[in-house]
Protein backbone atom coordinates (compact mmCIF):
# COMPACT_ATOMS: atom_id res chain seq x y z
CA UNK A 1 0.00 0.00 0.00
CA UNK A 2 2.81 2.44 0.86
CA UNK A 3 4.45 1.71 -2.48
CA UNK A 4 1.21 2.40 -4.35
CA UNK A 5 0.82 5.75 -2.57
CA UNK A 6 4.40 6.67 -3.46
CA UNK A 7 3.81 5.87 -7.13
CA UNK A 8 0.60 7.89 -7.14
CA UNK A 9 2.44 10.84 -5.53
CA UNK A 10 5.09 10.72 -8.24
CA UNK A 11 2.45 10.61 -10.95
CA UNK A 12 0.64 13.57 -9.43
CA UNK A 13 3.89 15.53 -9.32
CA UNK A 14 4.56 14.74 -12.97
CA UNK A 15 1.03 15.74 -13.93
CA UNK A 16 1.44 19.03 -12.06
CA UNK A 17 4.75 19.69 -13.79
CA UNK A 18 3.27 19.07 -17.24
CA UNK A 19 0.25 21.21 -16.38
CA UNK A 20 2.52 24.15 -15.49
CA UNK A 21 4.47 23.72 -18.71
CA UNK A 22 1.23 23.77 -20.69
CA UNK A 23 -0.03 26.80 -18.76
CA UNK A 24 3.13 28.74 -19.47
CA UNK A 25 3.09 27.80 -23.14
CA UNK A 26 -0.54 28.93 -23.45
CA UNK A 27 0.14 32.18 -21.58
CA UNK A 28 3.03 33.11 -23.83
CA UNK A 29 1.33 31.99 -27.04
CA UNK A 30 -1.65 34.21 -26.24
CA UNK A 31 0.56 37.25 -25.57
CA UNK A 32 1.17 38.84 -28.97
CA UNK A 33 3.89 41.23 -27.77
CA UNK A 34 5.89 38.49 -26.12
CA UNK A 35 5.52 36.24 -29.14
CA UNK A 36 6.80 39.06 -31.33
CA UNK A 37 9.86 39.38 -29.08
CA UNK A 38 10.49 35.64 -29.32
CA UNK A 39 10.20 35.74 -33.10
CA UNK A 40 12.65 38.64 -33.29
CA UNK A 41 15.19 36.85 -31.10
CA UNK A 42 14.73 33.59 -33.01
CA UNK A 43 15.73 35.37 -36.22
CA UNK A 44 19.20 35.96 -34.74
CA UNK A 45 19.78 32.17 -34.90
CA UNK A 46 22.00 32.23 -31.81
CA UNK A 47 23.03 28.96 -30.13
CA UNK A 48 21.41 28.03 -26.81
CA UNK A 49 19.44 31.26 -26.81
CA UNK A 50 16.54 32.19 -24.50
CA UNK A 51 14.52 35.21 -23.42
CA UNK A 52 14.44 35.00 -19.65
CA UNK A 53 13.94 36.50 -16.20
CA UNK A 54 11.22 39.17 -15.83
CA UNK A 55 10.01 38.58 -19.38
CA UNK A 56 8.62 35.22 -18.23
CA UNK A 57 8.19 35.76 -14.50
CA UNK A 58 6.11 38.94 -14.75
CA UNK A 59 3.77 37.38 -17.29
CA UNK A 60 2.94 34.52 -14.91
CA UNK A 61 2.60 36.73 -11.85
CA UNK A 62 0.33 39.14 -13.72
CA UNK A 63 -1.84 36.23 -14.85
CA UNK A 64 -2.08 34.79 -11.34
CA UNK A 65 -3.15 38.20 -10.05
CA UNK A 66 -5.85 38.35 -12.74
CA UNK A 67 -4.44 41.54 -14.25
CA UNK A 68 -5.99 42.38 -17.60
CA UNK A 69 -2.62 42.97 -19.26
CA UNK A 70 1.01 42.10 -18.68
CA UNK A 71 3.36 44.87 -19.84
CA UNK A 72 6.80 43.91 -21.02
CA UNK A 73 9.57 44.48 -18.46
CA UNK A 74 11.87 47.46 -18.72
CA UNK A 75 14.70 45.22 -19.94
CA UNK A 76 14.33 42.30 -22.34
CA UNK A 77 16.93 39.81 -21.11
CA UNK A 78 18.29 37.68 -23.93
CA UNK A 79 20.79 35.03 -22.88
CA UNK A 80 22.76 32.67 -25.07
CA UNK A 81 25.82 30.45 -24.83
CA UNK A 82 28.80 30.13 -27.14
CA UNK A 83 32.37 30.12 -25.78
CA UNK A 84 33.67 30.90 -29.27
CA UNK A 85 31.88 34.26 -29.37
CA UNK A 86 32.29 35.43 -25.77
CA UNK A 87 33.57 38.97 -26.42
CA UNK A 88 31.37 41.70 -24.94
CA UNK A 89 31.49 43.52 -28.29
CA UNK A 90 29.53 40.66 -29.87
CA UNK A 91 26.67 41.20 -27.43
CA UNK A 92 26.73 44.94 -28.11
CA UNK A 93 26.39 44.26 -31.84
CA UNK A 94 23.47 41.91 -31.20
CA UNK A 95 21.71 44.52 -29.07
CA UNK A 96 22.10 47.00 -31.91
CA UNK A 97 20.64 44.49 -34.37
CA UNK A 98 17.65 43.92 -32.09
CA UNK A 99 17.07 47.64 -31.64
CA UNK A 100 16.91 48.00 -35.41
CA UNK A 101 14.06 45.49 -35.34
CA UNK A 102 12.27 47.14 -32.41
CA UNK A 103 13.70 50.35 -30.99
CA UNK A 104 10.89 50.68 -28.42
CA UNK A 105 12.45 47.94 -26.29
CA UNK A 106 15.57 47.98 -24.13
CA UNK A 107 17.40 44.85 -25.23
CA UNK A 108 19.99 43.28 -22.94
CA UNK A 109 22.02 40.50 -24.57
CA UNK A 110 24.50 38.46 -22.54
CA UNK A 111 26.55 35.48 -23.67
CA UNK A 112 26.63 33.33 -20.56
CA UNK A 113 29.97 31.84 -21.58
CA UNK A 114 31.66 34.89 -20.03
CA UNK A 115 29.22 35.95 -17.30
CA UNK A 116 30.76 33.66 -14.68
CA UNK A 117 33.71 36.06 -14.54
CA UNK A 118 31.56 38.99 -13.46
CA UNK A 119 29.77 36.85 -10.88
CA UNK A 120 32.88 35.10 -9.48
CA UNK A 121 31.48 31.67 -10.31
CA UNK A 122 32.95 28.61 -11.95
CA UNK A 123 32.50 28.65 -15.76
CA UNK A 124 28.94 27.93 -16.81
CA UNK A 125 28.27 24.93 -19.02
CA UNK A 126 25.24 26.27 -20.85
CA UNK A 127 22.66 29.04 -20.69
CA UNK A 128 20.43 26.86 -18.52
CA UNK A 129 23.32 26.09 -16.19
CA UNK A 130 23.99 29.83 -15.88
CA UNK A 131 20.43 30.38 -14.68
CA UNK A 132 21.17 28.15 -11.69
CA UNK A 133 23.33 31.01 -10.36
CA UNK A 134 20.61 33.66 -10.62
CA UNK A 135 19.16 35.13 -7.39
CA UNK A 136 15.63 33.63 -7.30
CA UNK A 137 14.21 30.32 -8.45
CA UNK A 138 11.16 32.03 -9.98
CA UNK A 139 13.39 34.29 -12.06
CA UNK A 140 15.51 31.41 -13.43
CA UNK A 141 13.17 30.60 -16.32
CA UNK A 142 13.80 31.13 -20.02
CA UNK A 143 11.71 30.58 -23.14
CA UNK A 144 12.28 30.46 -26.88
CA UNK A 145 10.57 29.42 -30.09
CA UNK A 146 11.51 26.10 -31.66
CA UNK A 147 11.89 25.67 -35.42
CA UNK A 148 8.22 24.64 -35.38
CA UNK A 149 7.31 27.82 -33.43
CA UNK A 150 6.53 25.89 -30.26
CA UNK A 151 7.34 27.67 -27.00
CA UNK A 152 10.21 25.79 -25.36
CA UNK A 153 11.03 26.26 -21.67
CA UNK A 154 14.28 26.12 -19.70
CA UNK A 155 13.72 26.09 -15.94
CA UNK A 156 16.59 24.58 -13.90
CA UNK A 157 14.55 24.91 -10.68
CA UNK A 158 11.25 23.95 -12.25
CA UNK A 159 8.11 26.07 -12.39
CA UNK A 160 6.58 25.34 -8.99
CA UNK A 161 7.82 28.46 -7.18
CA UNK A 162 6.92 30.63 -10.16
CA UNK A 163 3.32 29.40 -10.30
CA UNK A 164 2.90 29.28 -6.53
CA UNK A 165 4.02 32.92 -6.23
CA UNK A 166 7.01 32.05 -4.06
CA UNK A 167 10.11 34.25 -4.11
CA UNK A 168 12.90 32.01 -2.89
CA UNK A 169 16.68 32.41 -3.19
CA UNK A 170 18.76 29.94 -5.12
CA UNK A 171 21.48 28.09 -3.23
CA UNK A 172 24.26 30.65 -3.64
CA UNK A 173 21.95 33.52 -2.70
CA UNK A 174 20.69 31.67 0.35
CA UNK A 175 24.23 31.36 1.71
CA UNK A 176 27.23 33.56 0.87
CA UNK A 177 25.22 35.96 -1.30
CA UNK A 178 22.24 36.28 1.03
CA UNK A 179 22.77 40.03 1.51
CA UNK A 180 22.45 40.58 -2.24
CA UNK A 181 19.23 38.58 -2.31
CA UNK A 182 17.78 40.59 0.59
CA UNK A 183 18.73 43.91 -1.04
CA UNK A 184 17.21 42.82 -4.32
CA UNK A 185 13.98 41.66 -2.68
CA UNK A 186 13.62 45.06 -1.02
CA UNK A 187 14.61 47.24 -3.95
CA UNK A 188 12.39 45.51 -6.52
CA UNK A 189 9.27 46.37 -4.50
CA UNK A 190 7.58 43.29 -5.94
CA UNK A 191 5.06 42.96 -3.14
CA UNK A 192 3.51 46.31 -4.04
CA UNK A 193 2.92 45.17 -7.62
CA UNK A 194 1.99 41.55 -6.81
CA UNK A 195 0.58 41.48 -3.25
CA UNK A 196 -0.06 37.73 -3.22
CA UNK A 197 3.66 36.95 -3.43
CA UNK A 198 5.24 34.99 -0.59
CA UNK A 199 8.72 36.41 -0.31
CA UNK A 200 11.11 34.20 1.64
CA UNK A 201 13.32 36.20 3.98
CA UNK A 202 16.62 35.10 5.42
CA UNK A 203 17.53 35.41 9.07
Amino acid sequence: MQSARAVNFQLNNEEARMDRISQLQILIASDHRRMRVLETVKDLALPDCWVAAGFVRNCVWDHLHAYTASPLPQDIDVIWYDPQQAAAERDTALELALRKQDETLNWSVKNQARMHQRNADAPYLSATDAMRYWPETATAVGIRLSDENVVEIAAPYGLTDLFELIVRPTERFATEKHALYADRARSKNWHTIWPRLRIETLS
